[in-house]
């Protein structure tokens, strides 16, 4: 047994309402984290610390805990279910090993429950699952394990299987040991009765337990024998042969409950230690070491150089940047320098602690495989990867979408200025998905974010947290542009400055790529034929010159650029030069590549009764949208659409007005599509 097998990182990841922090909060209450139940619905859950989450009932920061239950240690953290935080759950699956996904008994794999498995499967995170509220009026368990099946392309193998659903939901049959689990609610379910299987419940567990074996024994050699020769299979090599195809991302197990009336928690919490990896039961991660320029192995061992990455920043009014840090290899103490190998600086671990929510507890040392809070840093941003600089290893950075929707901020009065853009600059260090842009025109402040509900938040902590006065604009669609057609353009900048002659010339080869590449910059100069810095300095030009746009004003998207030619000239060729001719030469040159400007396009799931479709789907139309299907669940229909941004402001008031208050919608980026009017 290996020194990490009794730890598991692990993300609850969902969609909104599925259920995400009302089972981490009861398994905080089962492990003795917390002595008293939280409720979202009340206000008082204790993953859901900030203010405005306890105002709004949701998730907006992914909360970090670490609990104990059977001599294993479990850091959790629960991620945001709404689309518009979406880089919270993207920087949380960067660093986790494992994860449960909750799924609604009533409304299955929803949306966002969509996106976040997608999100874990690029990560190669192994799940398991979780079919939440089946004590919920039209809930259906075998209904959701074949939509997992058929949009989540996963392979479900069910574990434990509901008895009884809806207001006859009162316990589970757990298909490995062939028992029936009920749980006592005068102590808040601690108390687990467990028995035989009712002879009503006989013929419907036979059936799920065989099917259960028949899809191990393609995994196993011995449960086939075993099943073919009728002998008795035991739980330990069924949950041996579970754990391996889980790790090996072939299988996703399957257990069911219902958290709020605290029933199939502690299995589930039995099943993340039985089932999901430990830190050292995945491959190595990958990571470039920065002085030989290869990519090199970062075992999971304490015995190495210490290689860790910098996933979440949260601002601390007392303590400053608190750095939410995965440590990879190696060990960090309390008060050692570590070197940023981003930001080529060290920088001193003053504080390391454990988070619990918002509280916390101090450590002497961070180990391998850990994840801890590290006080003192003073540079790093999310994403930085932290070593020694005996052994700096770059780890690939985390990334995330662009932001789509901004307004415009401006102080009230000219001395709370400073403090506005102070506020805002913590918060951007805070949230990758959060930009700022001064207008050059107007001078004002304008702010991006991923959606209204995103803004909305960060513009009250602006008001309430760090206490600035402002005044907001109306949301206005964050456009891009990009080119149409290739351009070779030589710019040959030539100036005198400050008395001195400064002269660079370049050949800058544009080119469109496909919607969603992002921008590329590459070179095919080597050392000889331009300079180290001079090169860096075209790049830097260039990729500052995409912010302003092309002929709109707009950052652009979706641009190769390669350098063919440079002339350098000793004496008067300086990096200056080079910047400026990369600039003004991406500038003259999109402008040539007749620039077309893009908006952004949105998924539109909307969730309404049959009697309202024609009026949504009609509506969806008027504003542009493309309908691409429409699927019935058992309460509501499903309309699946692509709507152009601009045209989905005020949306939530108008499907109030159609459907007398009986719809919901879930909308998040798709793509950006050249705009069409």
């Amino acid at each position: 047994m290996s020194e990490f097998s009794k730890l598991r990182n692990i993300g609850i990841i969902a969609h909104i309402d599925a259920g995400k922090t009302t089972t981490t909060e009861r398994i905080l209450f089962y492990t003795g984290k917390s002595h008293r139940m939280g409720e979202v619905d009340d206000g008082e859950a204790v993953m859901d610390w900030m203010e405005q989450e306890q105002e709004r009932g949701i998730t907006i920061t992914a909360a970090a805990t670490t609990c104990f239950w059977k001599d294993h240690q479990i850091n959790i953290i629960d991620t945001p279910g709404h689309v518009d935080f979406t880089a919270e759950v993207e920087r949380s699956l960067r660093v986790l090993d494992g994860a449960v996904g909750i799924f609604c008994g009533v409304g299955g794999v929803e949306p966002q429950s969509e996106t976040v498995w997608h999100q874990a499967e690029n990560y190669h995170v192994p799940r398991i699952a979780f079919i939440n509220k089946l004590d919920r009026v039209g809930a259906n368990f075998f209904a959701v394990i074949d939509e997992m099946r058929d949009k989540l392309k996963t392979e479900p193998l069910i574990l434990t299987i509901p008895i009884g659903l809806e207001n006859e939901f009162e316990g589970i049959i757990d298909l490995i040991t062939l028992t029936e689990i009920r749980w006592d609610q005068n102590d808040y379910g601690v108390t687990m009765l467990t028995g035989e299987i009712a002879p009503e419940h006989q013929e419907e567990a036979q059936h799920y337990r065989e099917a259960m074996i028949e899809s191990l024994s393609s995994f196993s050699d011995q449960i086939a024998e075993l099943y073919l020769e009728g002998k008795e299979i035991p739980a330990a090599l069924i949950k041996k042969t579970v754990r391996e195809a889980v790790i090996g991302l072939k299988l996703t197990p399957v257990l069911c409950g219902a958290s709020l009336r605290n029933i199939g928690v502690q299995p589930l919490i039995d099943a993340i230690l039985e089932y999901l990896p430990a830190p050292d039961d995945l491959p190595p991660i990958k990571g470039l070491n920065v002085k030989h320029d290869k990519e090199v192995d970062v075992p999971c061992t304490i015995d190495a150089p210490c290689v860790g990455l910098v996933f979440k920043i949260q601002n601390d009014k007392e303590a400053g940047s608190l750095c939410f840090v995965r440590l990879y290899s190696g060990s960090l103490k309390k008060g050692e320098v570590v070197f940023n190998v981003d930001k080529r600086k060290r920088e001193r671990a003053n504080r390391i602690m454990r988070m619990h929510a918002n509280r916390s507890t101090h450590l002497e040392k961070l180990t391998a495989g850990d994840i801890a809070v590290i006080v003192g840093f003073k540079m790093a941003q999310t994403g930085d990867s932290i070593g020694s600089e005996g052994f700096q290893v770059a780890l690939e950075p985390i990334s995330f979408p662009e932001p789509v929707i901004s307004v415009a901020v401006e102080p009230k009065t000219y001395s709370e200025g400073n403090k506005l853009k102070e506020t805002l600059d913590i918060l951007t260090k805070e949230d990758p998905t959060f930009t700022i842009k001064e207008n050059t025109d107007t001078g004002q402040l304008i702010i991006s974010g991923m959606g209204e509900l995103h803004l909305d938040v960060i513009m009250t902590r602006i008001l309430k947290d760090f206490k600035v006065e402002a005044k907001v604009g109306k949301p206005q669609v964050s456009y891009h542009e990009s080119i149409s057609k290739p351009v070779t353009y030589t710019e040959k900048y030539h100036r005198i400055l400050g008395g001195k002659e400064q002269a660079a010339e370049v050949t800058l080869k544009l080119t469109p790529l496909p919607r969603g590449s992002g921008n590329r910059f590459e070179s095919k100069l080597d050392g000889k034929a331009l300079p180290a810095d001079c090169l860096e300095a075209v790049r830097r030009g260039v990729l500052g010159a995409m912010g302003s746009g092309a002929g709109f004003g707009y950052p652009t998207i979706d641009i190769g650029v390669e350098l063919a030619e440079a002339v350098f000239t000793e004496g008067i060729s300086t990096p200056t030069a080079f910047e400026a001719a990369g600039a003004l030469g991406f500038d003259a040159a999109a402008r040539q590549g007749e620039p077309v400007l893009l908006e952004p396009v949105m998924k539109v799931d909307v969730f309404t009764p049959s009697e309202f479709v024609g009026d949504v789907i009609g509506n969806l139309t008027t504003r542009g949208g493309i309908i691409h299907s429409l699927a019935s669940k058992p309460t509501v229909e499903h309309v699946h659409a692509e709507v152009p941004l601009s045209e989905m402001f005020g949306y939530s008031t108008a499907l109030r007005s159609i459907t007398q208050g009986r719809a919901t919608f879930a909308m998040e980026f798709s793509h950006f599509s050249r705009k069409s009017k």
